[in-house]
């Protein structure tokens, strides 16, 4: 059934969904901490490794120097309730690999945006990333009722683009001249997401992926 279809036939909650809490999510692979102090040093050694600061298209990643601001920052909007920051940890060896957040949350529409993720440059590749997309997005569909979670991509982050499609979100569309970065280029951010009704096709996906 497509979506058109669907928001024809299926009624949605009318009332809001819960504000998103600080709680520890995880699987057989990572683990997810609530951002805080504590994980400044090793997200210092997060960004250095691979110089993932430096990659094009990045500007969310914070200079090993600019680690401690960034982490304050988030920590002072997660408490404000307008954002969700996490620590990514590896599971059995506890080594912080990454990080990532719930923004742009919408309670009445039950619908939020998975973003500012990045992850060392030595575990890109290895299934990291799936297994933090697949408890962000149980958390999302299955603890808070989201109807829809969206992912936003540089317009030339072709690798970053590919990861999101392969998660199986489907692009809604692109908006133009969305933002100026701090180099003063002009990003066309492409926006796509995954909806309630294909979470179940999606988290199959998932996890036979990580099976593998």
């Amino acid at each position: 059934m497509s979506a058109a279809e669907h928001s024809r036939t299926a009624s949605v909650p009318t009332t809001a969904m819960e504000q998103p809490r600080r709680v520890e999510l995880g699987n057989d692979r990572v683990r997810l901490e609530p951002l805080g102090a504590q994980h400044v040093e090793g997200l210092r050694a997060v960004v250095a490794d691979g110089e993932i600061w430096r990659a094009p298209y990045a500007p969310h990643v914070p200079a090993p120097d600019r680690v401690e601001e960034h982490v304050a920052a988030q920590c002072a909007s997660d408490e404000a309730g307008t954002t969700l920051s996490w620590a990514v940890l590896e599971q059995g060896s506890g080594r912080v690999v990454g990080h990532t957040t719930f923004l742009n949350i919408s309670r009445r529409d039950r619908r939020l945006e998975i973003g500012t993720t990045y992850l060392a440059g030595s575990v890109q590749g290895t299934g990291i990333n799936a297994a933090v997309k697949l408890a962000l997005l149980t958390h999302a569909f299955e603890t808070l009722g989201c109807l829809g979670v969206e992912f936003r991509v540089h317009h030339l982050n072709t690798a970053s683009r590919r990861a999101v499609e392969r998660l199986g979100a489907q692009q809604d569309g692109i908006l133009r001249a969305h933002r100026i970065l701090p180099d003063g280029t002009v990003r066309h951010t492409v926006v796509y997401s995954i909806l309630t009704w294909e979470w179940p096709g999606v988290r199959a996906s998932l996890e036979h992926r990580l099976a593998r």
